[in-house]
């Protein structure tokens, strides 16, 4: 039986068939990443124009960054974004719309910044600087623009297992928790013989192959025995804050976030879950043309709002 395809989906993945085809594999990563960014930014076009900052996040390892402010008034609650791509795409500026949408849709400020990126800085590197860009917001870094008591995060695809990761080392390190989490289709573990990827591993943009390789670019060859922070999925996940977990229905990775949502319910953490039919990983970037992306990033960000409302940062862990 043929899967659901919702309609909108339906003709973006006719238009996007129809291009020349383009293995991001195969030539030098600079150059792939140039391609890639350049198809991702279009898909920005439309995005609700808003206040925003540029800066860059002090350190070893430097990042540029910017703060996006749908309203501007200080002591903002704010959402720190972190960007998907496979952990060896993705930037500010391939995500400026869904930040964007996200902040419209919350009310609050969002944060994005850009991680470095694998097969040059494999784990734990993007995850080091995704730990010192929520840091550096958790120090004040971002002055009184935005009340970093009032703290949520929220990513897409690795960017969504980095947002996890990231809570579970500030849980183990006794760090500061934030408030809430919002996960789109994020890829939690290197296992491609699920049932969604036998179903959607190919011809819905997504490819296992890829996920593969993105995997391989991650861990550095290391898929079989992976560090728990690189792959969540097998992580001790108790004393996490409320999280909203979102699943595209035509997506390889569907079943990454419904094991983890079973996982999440054996550890007892609070979680609203969200299966989006007919639509791809990626959704979200195409919201200006797609019906039920737009809805997710209300739905998401409306989670998010809540919990920022007169909430204060988890606190400190044992």
């Amino acid at each position: 039986m043929k899967p659901y395809i919702d309609p909108g989906m339906a003709l973006i993945l006719s238009e996007i068939r129809a291009l020349p085809a383009f293995d991001f594999k195969i030539p030098p990563i600079g150059e792939a990443r140039v391609r890639n960014d350049a198809a991702t930014i279009a898909w920005s076009k439309g995005a609700p124009a808003m206040a925003t900052v540029e800066m860059e996040i002090p350190g070893e390892h430097p990042m540029r960054a910017r703060l996006y402010r749908p309203v501007v008034q200080a002591n903002a609650p704010v959402i720190v974004f972190v960007h998907g791509g496979g952990w060896t795409f993705g930037s500010i500026d391939t995500h400026d719309g869904t930040m964007r949408n996200l902040a419209a849709a919350s009310g609050c400020a969002v944060f994005g910044f850009d991680y470095r990126l694998s097969p040059e800085h494999p784990f734990p590197a993007p995850l080091d600087d995704t730990c010192a860009a929520i840091a550096f917001v958790q120090a004040g870094g971002l002055g009184a623009a935005v009340d970093p008591s009032r703290l949520a995060l929220a990513g897409d695809s690795a960017g969504a297992t980095l947002a996890l990761a990231a809570m579970l080392r500030a849980r183990d390190e006794g760090g500061t928790l934030p408030s809430a989490a919002a996960l789109f289709y994020g890829c939690y573990a290197p296992i491609f013989d699920t049932p969604s990827h036998a179903a959607f591993g190919d011809g819905f943009l997504l490819t296992s192959v890829n996920m593969r390789w993105y995997w391989m670019n991650y861990l550095a060859g290391n898929l079989e025995a992976p560090p728990a922070l690189a792959a969540p999925l097998g992580a001790r996940l108790e004393g996490l804050p409320p999280l909203h977990l979102s699943a595209a229905g035509l997506d390889p990775l569907r079943d990454d976030t419904s094991r983890l949502a079973v996982r999440l319910a054996e550890a007892g953490v609070a979680f609203s879950y969200e299966h989006i039919p007919g639509v791809v990983h990626g959704c979200l970037r195409m919201s200006g043309r797609l019906a039920p992306a737009r809805n997710l990033i209300r739905s998401a960000g409306q989670f998010l709002q809540e919990n920022l409302k007169a909430t204060k940062v988890g606190g400190k862990q044992p």
